[in-house]
């Protein structure tokens, strides 16, 4: 019989591994494989799954990732609520390599990429605010015991990929009220409001994006070293607050399907 769990990570770019002494499950869903094998282990006596999303091997482009097969995975087993770190450029010039942002919002710039469960009939589900409430008060209780500083509240701009922005972009985006921007963040916080998970983003700021200063533009090599000079300390950041969340949901996110019906049965 699978392991379940009531918590899980999905992994960003840099952080392959997260649990110690974890089982592996290979998960089917009716959407295909997810990006990996999710591996289960216990943190501070509760069941936390992990999944990179690019796959271990970073085998998954940002607009090929299995968004869909991924969030059901998770959701099959068992997982409710869900912390999603990802690495991000900076949209201000205060917002520096290795500063972390905990959003509150996020503005959809991709296209072509499958963004719903539902596609057959007419389905609405509530995304004015993207993020869990709980999960980000957690996240940021949890850096402050850290002494880790985190910004309080930002607006992801989650643009297509996988190329990096241009200048003009850049710029724009920062004048539409964008913090920091990102490849990945859509459609995972919408799918995982479509199965009624609480989803909370925690953001590496691993550059400048390309507008905010002149220069050199940001390259992948200089987001990966970043990313890999503060897996330390976003790995005891998350270990910290999986172990935190409320047992008791008591917010917004799992009344999100109220009256809604999946459009295929979960295990």
């Amino acid at each position: 019989m699978t392991e379940t769990a009531e918590l899980a990570v999905i992994g960003g770019s840099g952080l392959y591994a997260l649990l110690e002494g974890a089982t592996k499950h290979e998960v089917n869903t009716p959407y295909g494989p997810p990006s990996d094998p999710v591996t289960i282990a216990e943190v501070g006596g509760r069941r936390v799954a992990f999944l990179p999303r690019h796959g271990r091997d970073h085998r998954h482009p940002p607009h090929l990732i299995p968004y869909r097969a991924n969030l059901w995975a998770l959701r099959s087993l068992g997982v409710r609520q869900v912390i999603a770190p990802c690495a991000v450029g900076g949209l201000r010039p205060e917002l520096g390599p290795g500063t972390f942002v905990v959003p509150d919002q996020l503005i959809d710039r991709t296209s072509g990429r499958t963004q719903t469960y539902y596609d057959r009939g007419a389905v609405h589900v509530s995304f004015a605010d993207p993020y869990c409430p709980a999960g980000r008060r957690t996240l940021l209780d949890a850096a402050a015991r850290r002494e880790i500083p985190a910004v309080d509240g930002g607006t992801v701009v989650v643009v297509e990929g996988p190329r990096f922005s241009t200048r003009a972009e850049s710029r724009w985006y920062a004048s539409i009220g964008g913090t920091v921007v990102n490849m990945t963040g859509h459609p995972e916080a919408v799918l995982a409001r479509e199965l009624a998970l609480c989803y909370t983003s925690i953001a590496l700021v691993t550059d400048l994006d390309a507008g905010v200063e002149t220069g050199a533009s940001v390259t992948q090599e200089e987001v990966f070293r970043v990313f890999g000079e503060n897996t330390d300390r976003l790995r005891a950041l998350l270990l910290d607050a999986v172990a935190a969340l409320p047992a008791d949901r008591d917010c917004p996110c799992g009344r999100a399907l109220d009256g809604i019906t999946l459009p295929i049965p979960l295990p």
